[in-house]
């Protein structure tokens, strides 16, 4: 079972940034990936960014231009870089990953078997 810990949410004004931080533990298989979803109070989950195993890069149309994924230089880490943050940012974000001996797993519509606690994003206008 691959193990989610989340870092970084917090509280910020409109117009300001943060970054959230991922560290997966208990990866089985070398092939993995990786992504970030998000939940507001009263609306559905949506996926916000993902790296899939061939590495390409997902965004919501949401973040696009304002929101940077990338891998780690620590081995099995993902970050999330939210600039210009707006109020409709706020919500729970969750790391998610699943892993494959081979073949594909990524995306936004993916059904990723492994989440994080979750990191509390709150933006004030």
């Amino acid at each position: 079972q691959v193990r989610l810990v989340e870092s970084g949410g917090g509280s910020v004004e409109s117009g300001g940034s943060l970054r959230l931080s991922c560290a997966a533990s208990g990866y089985t298989y070398s092939r993995n990936c990786m992504g970030w979803f998000r939940q507001a109070p009263g609306k559905e989950r949506e996926g916000v960014a993902s790296i899939d195993t061939n590495g390409l890069i997902t965004y919501a149309d949401s973040v696009k231009g304002r929101f940077t994924i990338s891998r780690g230089n620590v081995k099995n880490t993902v970050s999330l870089e939210m600039n210009s943050l707006k109020p409709e940012d706020t919500a729970m974000y969750y790391c998610v990953a699943d892993e494959v001996l081979w073949g594909f797993c990524g995306g936004l519509q993916y059904p990723y078997p492994s989440w994080g606690q979750g990191t509390q994003v709150t933006v004030s206008s």
